[in-house]
């Protein structure tokens, strides 16, 4: 494994570890904002802090890059939120979980058709599957029954959907080698544009009183800082240096990094089903990541 390997795996540890202990703080901000104001708040923190560390505008060498940036933001930061968000009133939480998890399959069947240089695996396949039983032995625990509810199961389709989408443009951008950071910021900024005519929707109240909160300023910050600034430039870095699938099947750890925390901040006993789902979902991350593929590769 060389060194840019190296470094883009480990980005990519680092960002679903912070992602799958971002519910512990949008569940204390749920209890002051609406999800469109937690969302608007944290990708306008994650904007100006990235916009301090690298103040240095992102000039373009084609001006029709610029409909990547747009469809980046749109897709990524716009609608996968708001659809995950909107699904989650419709639907049970264990649900959204499972079907959001699709998102890596749904990335290779596109990354196969858009991004002809990664070939798909046979292994990516079996991998889904034996990640997709983990991910859902974790979100069910064997405590819920699965209820199908249309409007929220096909919004959180949607999201799934969309964050593939956003993955695969994400390393078309990639190839045009700008800085990560600048690259990331334009995409936020676009995010953030095309969020606003859903704020008058949703009944956005700026509520700066509420930010006097030590407990509620530190999550948003976080959520702010580490889960949008900086997760998203260790991510889009990831999509640089390992390609689409191999970042993509990353996911699938976020729901086992959401087990461990839950019983270490919030003492959530793990079941024996939570602690096997984790195990099939970790044994189908290490099968996705092996070099198989389906494309009989020609004798030297």
């Amino acid at each position: 494994m060389n060194n840019k390997n190296t470094l883009g795996h480990i980005s990519a540890i680092l960002t679903v570890l912070i992602w799958g202990t971002t519910f512990i703080s949008t569940k204390v901000l749920l209890t002051h904002f609406t999800p469109i104001e937690i969302l608007f708040f944290r990708f306008t923190l994650g904007f100006v802090a990235l916009l301090i560390i690298y103040p240095h505008r992102l000039i373009l060498t084609d001006k029709k890059q610029e409909k990547l940036f747009m469809l980046a933001g749109l897709c990524g930061v716009t609608l996968y939120f708001l659809f995950e968000n909107i699904a989650l009133t419709y639907s049970f939480a264990s649900n959204i979980g499972v079907i959001v998890s699709i998102s890596p399959f749904i990335t290779g069947i596109l990354t196969h058709f858009f991004l002809k240089q990664e070939k798909l695996k046979l292994t990516f396949f079996l991998g889904f599957l034996v990640s997709i039983t983990g991910v859902a032995l974790i979100s069910f625990n064997g405590s819920t029954v699965l209820k199908l509810n249309p409007i929220g199961d096909i919004l959180a389709v949607l999201a799934a959907a969309t964050w593939s989408v956003y993955s695969i443009v994400t390393k078309k951008i990639s190839d045009y080698q700008y800085n990560t950071i600048q690259a990331t910021r334009r995409i936020f900024f676009y995010g953030l544009i095309f969020m606003l005519p859903a704020l008058f929707f949703f009944d956005f109240r700026l509520g700066a009183e509420k930010f006097r909160d030590p407990l509620v300023l530190f999550n948003i910050l976080f959520l702010g800082f580490g889960a949008s600034a900086v997760c998203f430039v260790t991510w889009n870095l990831s999509l640089k240096l390992l390609g689409v699938l191999k970042t993509s099947v990353y996911i699938y750890a976020v729901p086992v990094i959401t087990v461990a925390f839950s019983a270490l901040i919030l003492k959530e006993k793990i079941t024996p089903i939570a602690m096997f789902g984790t195990f099939l979902t970790l044994a189908g991350l290490f099968i996705s990541e092996n070099r198989l593929t389906l494309k009989k590769e020609k004798n030297k």
